[in-house]
């Protein structure tokens, strides 16, 4: 038992001396991922030129929601007025206070003379009249009530100058670079500014709380026992198959603006027109960006082949292996026909020695279509291994004997 003892403790030892593994040693590219475990890396789907897509817009972007490609630009970084597609940024930021338990879509909330006095577009709230945070919300994502949409400003951030801050503040940590925020409600102020890609990009955010879609995809509704009525100004919502929201925009200094969303197949587009010079125009140009989307572009799911490994040993740790984690959950943004095509490989070494830490990087998974490399995904460490030591290995051999007895 003894020499049992020694040989354990010695073959501890020599494993905790072994070189350390490097993953340089595998294959890598280029390829910028999205992130690691389990958010989507692109699969290259080049997007069209700009011009190629007929619309009459001062500026546009077509994007996937999910990834944040995008399909279709143009002028998407000129700043201009965004009109009342700004009330996407004051629903995101009521839509997170919600989240964050702040406060519930029943609550009353009590209209100020300031939120009274917004005119254009409203529900001729009067002072200290009492209404749901839910009807507020409503009015404001579908039909664009500027005094609603004060309200809910000031209900979220207690007034109206500390919610602009607010929107200001969470237009910079989303790398809205190009937008600076005046009001809640998107009425023409000087510096009240935006961009397409800056509007797309917080539409997207926005689109991450399912329940605006209760909102933003009636066509008619109510207020006030029925007595205030309530039309979408977005009439895709009514006439597009899929759309989902989300918010228009006009006023003299913006002309027509419209973010709008729609999902197909899986396939969940973005598309913003500013500055168009008509309503027409405006529903017209998404209408023809979501077409573009839709005809060219799909979401593959892949499955990882069979042959895939599920653990990679291990050399000189506790345990003799570590399970492997595949970074993607198999959906790719590609063009309208390739995902079939895509072949995947499996870039791995045949071990790695301890310390293993949970994430550590151990290989790739390489996609190509038509022998061309198109993207690629990490394969990372599910759990931690401990490297043997002298303690460790002292530790295990007094467990074995202790079973053996």
């Amino acid at each position: 038992m003894k020499k049992l003892a020694a040989a354990l403790v010695s073959a501890a030892l020599l494993l905790s001396a072994a070189p350390a593994f490097a993953y340089e040693d595998v294959t890598t590219t280029n390829f910028d991922l999205l992130g690691e475990g389990g958010e989507q890396p692109v699969v290259a789907a080049s997007p069209a030129p700009e011009g190629a897509i007929n619309i009459n817009a001062k500026s546009a972007i077509l994007l996937e929601q999910s990834t944040g490609q995008v399909l279709y630009e143009q002028s998407a970084d000129e700043p201009m007025p965004p009109a009342s597609i700004t009330k996407v940024m004051t629903l995101l930021l009521v839509m997170e206070a919600i989240d964050a338990g702040k406060f519930g879509y029943d609550d009353m909330v009590s209209a100020s003379d300031y939120a009274c006095k917004m005119g254009g577009s409203q529900i001729w709230l009067e002072p200290g009249e009492q209404m749901s945070v839910n009807d507020l919300i409503k009015a404001t994502a579908i039909s664009s009530a500027n005094d609603a949409a004060a309200a809910l400003g000031e209900y979220v951030a207690g007034s109206p100058e500390a919610f602009v801050a607010l929107m200001n503040q969470r237009a910079q940590e989303l790398g809205m670079a190009n937008t600076h925020f005046e009001n809640p409600n998107g009425l023409d102020a000087v510096g009240h500014v935006s961009t397409a890609r800056d509007i797309a990009i917080m539409s997207c955010e926005l689109l991450k709380h399912p329940d605006i879609k209760k909102y933003s995809t009636v066509w008619m509704d109510s207020l006030r026992g029925g007595a205030t009525q309530l039309v979408n100004t977005n009439k895709l919502v009514r006439f597009y198959d899929g759309c989902v929201g989300l918010k228009t925009g006009t006023t003299d200094g913006a002309g027509s603006c419209l973010s709008a969303a729609a999902e197909r197949g899986g396939l969940s587009l973005v598309a913003v027109v500013m500055g168009c010079p008509t309503s027409n125009d405006r529903f017209n140009g998404a209408k023809a960006l979501l077409d573009y989307g839709f005809a060219n572009y799909e979401m593959a799911t892949l499955q990882l082949p069979e042959t895939a490994p599920t653990t990679l040993k291990v050399k000189g740790g506790v345990t003799g292996e570590v399970p492997l984690r595949y970074g993607s959950d198999g959906t790719f943004l590609v063009k309208k026909g390739s995902g079939a095509k895509i072949v995947q490989a499996v870039q791995i070494a045949e071990d790695v020695t301890a310390p293993v830490e949970e994430g550590q990087k151990l290989g790739v998974v390489e996609l190509s279509l038509d022998g061309e490399k198109i993207g690629e995904y990490p394969v990372t460490a599910a759990a931690p291994v401990a490297k043997m030591d002298f303690l460790t290995g002292y530790q295990i051999l007094l467990k074995y004997l202790f079973v053996m007895r």
